[in-house]
């Protein structure tokens, strides 16, 4: 029996501690209760998120192109850049990329007529088209490039030393 009891003293133990921390838990009876949430204004609705960016099938054509060059499978590329010209790229700076890499690869096969025209095309759907310092520089597309589409300088007529400029009435 005394095993019995001792038992029964734990639980007794027990379950006064749960009660009494319990009570620490609640709140008086007599507590200001939080205030009660209203709608005041309709629910915002929330914006759909953007739509991704379609790829065309030119667009993919380009990027295939441009991967294919850089793994030097020109082969490849210039079937790719010609198939996204065809499929109608609507970037003029994508159509101009297209073409200079066509012209650099017609260069480098010593299609220079090609190339040139290549590099006409270019600058035909960007007129903002160049090529880098770097690769004006080259010797296979540079003097093509060169000669395919000449800097033109800003026409000005220098003054002559010593010479009085007038005014323009």
């Amino acid at each position: 029996m005394r095993i019995h009891a001792h038992f029964a003293f734990h639980r007794l133990t027990t379950l006064l501690a749960v009660l009494m921390l319990s009570a620490c838990t609640m709140p008086p009876k007599d507590a200001p209760q939080p205030p009660k949430l209203v709608a005041s204004a309709p629910a915002v609705p929330v914006a759909a998120p953007a739509p991704t960016p379609v790829v065309t099938a030119a667009d993919a054509a380009l990027a295939q192109g441009l991967k294919a060059y850089q793994a030097a499978q020109y082969t490849t590329a210039e079937t790719q850049f010609n198939t996204a010209l065809q499929a109608g790229l609507t970037v003029p700076a994508d159509v101009a990329t297209a073409h200079k890499h066509l012209a650099f690869i017609y260069c480098t096969s010593r299609r220079e007529t090609a190339c040139a025209k290549a590099f006409k095309a270019a600058r035909a759907a960007d007129p903002g088209f160049a090529l880098s310092k770097a690769e004006a520089g080259h010797p296979m597309w540079g003097p093509v490039y060169r000669k395919a589409l000449p800097v033109v300088k800003p026409a000005s007529t220098p003054a002559k030393k010593g010479a009085a400029v007038k005014p323009q009435p």
